[in-house]
């Protein structure tokens, strides 16, 4: 039987699958169809737009599965997400179905009318049904995801961005707190994975070549392993050493360990745990680390009236205890453990005072000289059966002025301060991925949890792997130029970037090549001492 995975991406508040990133459901889903006997084809909803040849064959396919759901919309560089009106487009086999958050936005009519189109949508979370579904196709078997994304790790072989493929990890499912007025988290049933099943994900992901992992897959990374019984989970600082120890035993040569979420109530609550835990990822995972904290809002009228889960001045603790131990530059140039935040526009009781006092909190954490890696925000996404639903998008649309200028303040006035402080103009930073080249500049990035846009002045193929020195910003981005750069290769654009060289280019162009970089004092004068990190011949 010919059955295909179709993995138009998804991006959920504990789960990122937009390439280079996997999300644990292709892998679960390859792991089911292995079960049942079967060997799938796994193709990505980039492979398959425009390929006409692709589509036809899909045609002969008894089932196709296709993943989609964007519950958190950003900008993505790797991929291009799968929408509600592709779904009619797509190419279709003779028997096929949906899942993912992206059924959470359907309407009964849209429902209908994919079921008419030969589209079966399967109700979210889809693991269970799609289970019994595939049972009622294939024959009994045993439900067990532990099992199936150990089965299914060697999907990732499949993937088009292979080997550079940062693989999400789930350690558990489902939020403690399930208050806040916007999320779908509270949907999941909770589920707690025994380290030992999520050590052995990791170990079959890495023994098919994954080298680059995110444990991302839940709300707050800190209580994992932590006791439950407690009304906020009290986290357990030496099960989540041993577990990390555990990844490194079996996989020795990972070259990316990160994670995503953190709640910040829980640092804010148990402090003393929580600094023996971000001791343990500065040691145990790689620099470049980010824990995205979920401050939403800075108006304590907003945080009641939502029943958000910490206070501004928890946040403000919680950015203050990581940036006591995790803001010291790493191996690969950029700090080993920042916060991050994340600020959610439109929720009931905003004013125009909030984005005021939003403004303030983050002024704070720069008067602090407290780092930020990251600052999403983003306006509210209204999801059937959240409190927001019955408020809808009417506060939203009413702010949207707001909106802009406290976005445009944000970028101008802290995030370009910020970028500045945590790579300042003549940082190395290793290991960068080349992505998508635009004119004369090349878009590339680390393989990391938040990874910045790094623009590479010059053309590089895809997939290219490089060091480079930060030579200018952006508002959330930063130029650089190939460190060290080979000047008898160079372009004159790559040339003027360098500090110290800028009205030299023209001359440096003329007398090459160069036998020795020595041979450039003459050029270069009091500037070579500048320069000389920066290039090779």
């Amino acid at each position: 039987m010919k059955v295909a995975i179709l993995d138009g991406y998804v991006d959920e508040p504990s789960c990122l699958g937009v390439p280079p990133y996997i999300a644990p459901y292709p892998r679960y889903i390859y792991g089911m169809l292995k079960c049942f006997k079967v060997e799938p084809l796994y193709l990505t909803i980039d492979e398959l737009r425009g390929n006409h040849k692709l589509k036809e064959k899909l045609k002969d396919f008894d089932l196709l599965i296709v993943i989609a759901g964007i519950a958190v919309p950003g900008k993505y560089l790797g991929g291009n997400p799968l929408s509600k009106g592709e779904l009619f487009s797509i190419g279709l086999a003779k028997r096929n179905i949906l899942v993912g958050p992206i059924t959470l936005e359907l309407s009964k009519k849209e429902v209908m009318q994919l079921e008419d189109c030969n589209i079966n949508v399967i109700e979210f979370p889809f693991e269970k049904r799609l289970f019994d579904s595939l049972c009622s196709i294939f024959g009994k078997n045993e439900f067990d995801l532990d099992k199936f994304a150990i089965v299914g790790a060697e999907v990732i072989k499949q993937h088009p961005d292979y080997p550079y493929v940062m693989c999400e990890i789930e350690t558990y499912r489902g939020c403690y707190w399930s208050k806040c007025s916007f999320c779908i988290e509270r949907i999941h049933k909770f589920w707690l994975r025994k380290p030992e099943n999520v050590v052995a994900e990791i170990k079959a992901l890495y023994d098919f070549g994954a080298r680059y992992f995110r444990l991302g897959r839940q709300t707050d990374f800190f209580t994992y392993l932590a006791d439950f019984d407690k009304e906020i989970p009290k986290p357990n600082p030496e099960k989540l050493k041993n577990f990390h120890k555990a990844i490194w035993k079996e996989c020795p040569n990972i070259k990316t360990l990160h994670l995503d979420n953190v709640n910040p109530k829980t640092i804010a609550t148990y402090p003393e745990e929580s600094k023996e835990i971000v001791k343990t990822i500065v040691m145990y995972q790689s620099p470049g680390n980010v824990a995205a904290f979920g401050l939403e809002s800075a108006d304590e009228r907003v945080v009641k009236k939502n029943t958000l889960c910490a206070t501004p001045d928890e946040v403000m603790e919680a950015i203050e205890i990581i940036n006591r131990h995790g803001r010291y530059v790493g191996y690969n140039g950029l700090p080993y453990f920042l916060p991050g935040i994340n600020f959610v526009i439109g929720l009931k009781g905003e004013t125009k005072e909030t984005f005021e006092k939003n403004l303030e909190f983050l002024k704070e954490v720069l008067e602090r000289n407290l780092l930020l890696r990251r600052i999403n925000i983003r306006q509210v996404k209204i999801f059937p059966g959240t409190p927001m639903e019955k408020v809808g998008y009417k506060i939203l649309i009413r702010h949207k002025k707001y909106f802009r200028v406290f976005k445009k303040k944000v970028r101008e006035e802290i995030d370009n301060v910020m970028l500045r402080r945590i790579l300042p103009k003549g940082r190395k930073i290793t290991n960068l991925r080349c992505e998508v080249v635009k004119g004369k500049i090349t878009y590339a990035r680390q393989l990391a949890t938040y990874p910045i846009l790094v623009g590479l002045i010059g053309r590089y193929e895809k997939n290219t792997i490089l060091d480079a020195r930060v030579v200018d910003y952006g508002y959330r981005s930063i130029t650089a130029v190939e460190c060290p750069l080979n000047v008898n290769k160079a372009s004159i654009e790559q040339l003027e970037s360098i500090p110290g060289i800028e009205k030299k280019a023209g001359e440096i162009l003329a007398k090459r090549p160069f036998k020795s970089i020595e041979d450039l004092k003459e050029i270069l004068g009091r500037n070579f001492e500048i320069v000389k990190d920066y290039i090779q011949v």
